[in-house]
């Protein structure tokens, strides 16, 4: 809820009804909407558009998961296995249910590559099939695994510091060397939430 919120508050900032020139957040905004079109336009084609409303709200979803997640004392909820494999499953069989309803039968087509041996067939079809269904799986664990592993590695070192910190006037002299590193990996934890 409060990321649907979120995405709301921002699109609703973002609005130029009323405004001739317009401000820096609504540039921003459209200039994400426009990116995201062209990489849409690419991958599936210029018919394929009306799914881009889908992916558009799919992408500031997780964005603004990741992004929240960053924020001291908050839970990411990518950070958790059931919703990312959940929304990577949910996506996967409504993609499948499109292609299906789609391209019919022919859909089953994409599992044979073009010029493959007759003999072959069987096997490839398997390894195809494998990989096509692994997908749904991997880029659900992958979410949870990058956002998983940079949270744990900076509770981590937030904990190690705190303790060099109030060691000694001495020690945390020289943790402000190790504290330069974790305000670096903060800033990549920050683009990898971005990146997901």
């Amino acid at each position: 809820i409060l990321v649907i919120s979120i995405h709301l508050v921002f699109k609703g900032t973002g609005s130029n009804n009323t405004k001739l020139i317009p401000s820096q957040w609504s540039i921003a905004l459209e200039s994400s909407y426009a990116s995201i079109n062209a990489i849409v336009r690419e991958q599936i084609g210029l018919r394929n558009e009306i799914y881009l409303p889908f992916i558009y709200s799919l992408f500031f979803f997780i964005i603004i998961a990741n992004l929240i997640g960053n924020i001291p004392y908050s839970f990411t909820i990518t950070t958790s296995i059931i919703v990312s494999v959940g929304l990577s499953f949910t996506i996967f069989i409504g993609v499948t249910i499109l292609g299906l309803l789609k391209h019919g039968l022919h859909f089953f087509s994409y599992f044979i590559p073009s010029g493959t041996p007759l003999a072959l067939v069987p096997l490839l079809v398997l390894i195809e099939v494998t990989s096509y269904l692994a997908r749904a799986l991997s880029l659900g664990v992958r979410l949870f695994a990058n956002m998983c592993a940079g949270h744990t590695l900076l509770k981590i070192l937030s904990t190690f510091l705190y303790q060099m910190f109030s060691s000694g006037l001495l020690v945390a002299i020289f943790t402000l060397i190790p504290f330069s590193i974790f305000v670096a990996l903060i800033g990549l934890e920050i683009a990898v939430s971005i990146i997901q």
